[in-house]
C-alpha cells in the first residue's frame, strides 16, 4: 500500500478522525470490532523534562466496542509529546510513562511495546493527508491478537489550515 511522507507529525494528525477497527483474537477465531471517534487536541503540560519546552498533543478515542462477550462504550488516552524532529512524536500513557516513538517521516513505521508478559508490535502507514492505519500484533502465553485500525479525518477538519499555532 502506497504512503506519504509526514514532516510535521502534530499538524498531520491535529483534529477529529472516525475510527474503524476489526479484533481477531487468533487463538480463538473470536473477531470483533470498534467504531468511533478520535480526537488529537493540544494539552497542557509536557515532558518531564524542566528543560524541554516541547508541546503536547492528546489523544482521545471513544466509541463503542462489539466482542462476542461485551458491546458497549470504550475509550483510550495517549499523550504524544513534541521531540527536536517534527515529524516524530513520543506518545506515552496518560501516567506519564513512555509507550513507544511515532516517526511517519517516510508513510511508515514499525515500532514495539513490551508490556511483560507479553509484546505489542505495532505497524503504521500514513496512506493519505484523509487516511491513517496501523496494525497491532500482540502474543503473549495468554494473547494472540491482531487489531488493525484506519483512521479517517472527518470532513469539518477539510477547511482547517494545515498547521495550527500552539
Amino acid at each position: 500500500m502506497e504512503t506519504v511522507s509526514v514532516t510535521d507529525l502534530r499538524a498531520y494528525l491535529a483534529g477529529s478522525w472516525r475510527v474503524e477497527r476489526t479484533l481477531l483474537d487468533r487463538s480463538t477465531g473470536v473477531r470483533g470490532r470498534f467504531q468511533g471517534t478520535v480526537l488529537f487536541e493540544p494539552a497542557d503540560g509536557g515532558p518531564t523534562s524542566q528543560t524541554s519546552t516541547a508541546k503536547v498533543l492528546r489523544q482521545r478515542e471513544h466509541g463503542t466496542i462489539s466482542w462476542p462477550t461485551h458491546t458497549g462504550t470504550a475509550t483510550r488516552e495517549y499523550l504524544l509529546h513534541a521531540t527536536t524532529e517534527p515529524a516524530i512524536l513520543d506518545m506515552y500513557f496518560p501516567d506519564e510513562r513512555f509507550f513507544h516513538t511515532l516517526n511517519l517521516s517516510t508513510g511508515r513505521w514499525t515500532t514495539g511495546h513490551g508490556c511483560d508478559p507479553d509484546t505489542y508490535n505495532v505497524t503504521y502507514r500514513a496512506v493519505s493527508s484523509m487516511r491513517l492505519d496501523y496494525e497491532w500484533d500482540v502474543s503473549g502465553p495468554a494473547k494472540d491478537l491482531l487489531l488493525s485500525t484506519s483512521l479517517f479525518r472527518l470532513a469539518e477538519q477539510l477547511s482547517a489550515p494545515a498547521s495550527q499555532a500552539w
